[in-house]
């Protein structure tokens, strides 16, 4: 890249960098100008989630070089409307990674479209079929996309949908990456055979065109989890529950998206469906709302100490991308975890009993529990829930870590889950798990990097004394009868969305119906979102 002028970025001395558009694990895509042709494009900085690969495996380095370029240019044969076009590849040689110069899609992505809230079927399925006619495009000239999701499905400006980010989705696969154990990718939308470990054909795709499609008029993901394992976890073993906002596009859904890919009807059969679910008259509009979408229902945790169980989630974030396990180890960790959460195949715990259905988690989060240790003493638990529980909480973190940087912080009544950031470190930070009353759950750790524009914070500035005001308000004003899950979450500033430092407060019944408040780090209320009944 050439510097030039101080605070210019100009690419091959010809693509002046302006702003930044996005980022994820395999790079930085900037809004740049062609100085040559004067007109915006869009431009790819490839490189590796880990920086520093060059310098300990060249060779894997170099194959992940050589795996853009050949993806970039099997994809730049691909013409067709609803797949991103490559103008230009710039490539520096060896020990390098190479630019991608594409067209400037200005309508925003889907992922930004369903933040307003889901989508009528009839409009999802005309969305489906353009991602699907650029699938099929893609798929003749030999390339899969492997990570269909709403992130990179883009908007012109007419709403015709675009995918872009074919060969980086296929770069995940056969690089770090296999040299580092790794996999970069997103496993909400991955096909049960790709977590599986096996590559998957077209057929995986449909699957992952068709959860972003249930995902899209639903209104929430059906297989997401709170920690990357128990999502991989579920998508392996559990079925998709039927949808019950998605109208004309039921069919459709209820085909594609099954375990078994021979199962899985064709590109033809899903391509005429999803031309049927369009022209449907639609009953009625689903619910549009400001917010984002609902984090899904949590599985349980195992039991610990004794404790009586209560249901977990990690809320969902702005598109991150997340590092698992190679597929081989992550197959055997998940036969771990379905093993510790799912004892003898069920849902029951280690004494036969079924676990703590709604009246036991609301009970749970509400009033303090005394529970027997494995020593039978007793251990005094508090409820997280509140201002002594979240600095005690808070405390037990910086001790561990040596941190007090945090990227995010999810309070429930009977555990706090963080994301604290690495000591020293801009960037990386370490997901833990506090358990009143038995200190850290290590079985649900994880580890990962910020995305774009999301910055940490200290948590000195936070009057956590307004907490039980905030409940009170939130119980009158958020509309929920009679909610079974309560939960506070930490605002991170992020400096491309705007979005301010602050915390939240959710709310949600067992029948999807949620809703949330939030407020600045001193209380004042600054957005009420009650549910939609």
């Amino acid at each position: 890249m050439n510097e030039g002028e101080p605070d210019r970025r100009v690419v091959d001395g010809r693509f002046e960098l302006e702003s930044r558009l996005g980022g994820g694990g395999m790079g930085t895509v900037w809004r740049a100008q062609d100085l040559l042709l004067h007109r915006y494009v869009a431009v790819k900085e490839v490189r590796p989630p880990d920086i520093d690969l060059a310098e300990y495996d060249p060779a894997a380095a170099e194959m992940l070089r050589q795996r853009v370029l050949r993806e970039a240019r099997a994809l730049a044969r691909v013409e067709h409307p609803n797949v991103v076009t490559i103008h230009h590849i710039v490539d520096g040689g060896e020990g390098t990674y190479p630019w991608l110069v594409m067209e400037l899609v200005q309508g925003g992505s889907l992922a930004d479209r369903l933040a307003r809230g889901p989508m009528a079927p009839a409009e999802a399925a005309r969305l489906g079929r353009g991602v699907l006619d650029a699938l099929n495009a893609a798929h003749e000239a030999g390339v899969q996309h492997r990570d269909v999701k709403p992130a990179n499905v883009l908007l012109r400006t007419d709403g015709r949908p675009v995918l872009t980010d074919f060969g980086i989705a296929a770069i995940r696969d056969a690089t770090a990456l296999t040299a580092t154990g790794s996999i970069i990718g997103t496993p909400d939308y991955m096909a049960p055979e790709r977590v599986s470990g096996h590559s998957g054909g077209p057929s995986a795709d449909l699957w992952s065109l068709a959860m972003m499609l249930y995902v899209a008029v639903e209104g929430y993901h059906p297989l997401q989890r709170g920690t990357t394992l128990a999502t991989l976890a579920a998508v392996l073993q559990e079925d998709v529950p039927p949808p019950v906002r998605a109208g004309s596009l039921t069919p459709v859904l209820s085909c594609v998206l099954v375990r078994d890919p021979e199962a899985r009807p064709d590109a033809g059969t899903v391509g005429r469906m999803l031309d049927v679910a369009a022209t449907q008259p639609e009953d009625r509009r689903p619910e549009t709302t400001s917010y984002r979408l609902a984090p899904p229902a949590p599985p349980s945790l195992p039991p610990t100490s004794g404790m009586q169980t209560t249901s977990r989630r990690r809320p969902a974030k702005r598109n991150r991308g997340v590092t698992v396990a190679s597929s081989v180890v992550a197959v055997l960790l998940i036969g771990t975890l379905a093993w510790k959460v799912l004892p003898n195949g069920n849902a029951k715990n280690n004494t036969g009993s079924s676990s703590a259905g709604a009246a036991g988690q609301t009970q749970q989060q509400t009033t303090p529990t005394v529970s027997a240790s494995k020593s039978s003493a007793a251990v005094k638990t508090q409820d997280m829930l509140t201002p002594d529980g979240i600095r005690t909480a808070i405390k037990a973190f910086k001790d561990k870590t040596g941190s007090d940087r945090f990227a995010s912080l999810s309070v429930y009544p009977g555990y706090v889950i963080a994301d604290v950031m690495v000591k020293g470190s801009k960037t990386k930070y370490d997901s833990y798990t506090y358990r009143s009353g038995t200190g850290f759950d290590d079985l649900f750790d994880d580890k990962g990097t910020l995305p774009g524009g999301d910055q940490p914070v200290k948590l000195d500035d936070f009057d956590w004394d307004v907490v039980p005001t905030l409940l009170k308000r939130a119980n009158k004003d958020l509309k929920v009868e009679k909610p079974t899950s309560r939960y506070l979450l930490l605002r991170v500033p992020n400096t491309v969305d705007g979005e301010a430092v602050g915390m939240a407060i959710y709310l949600s019944d067992d029948y999807g119906s949620s809703g949330f408040m939030e407020a600045t780090p001193q209380g004042k209320v600054t957005r009420v979102e009650p549910a939609d009944g």
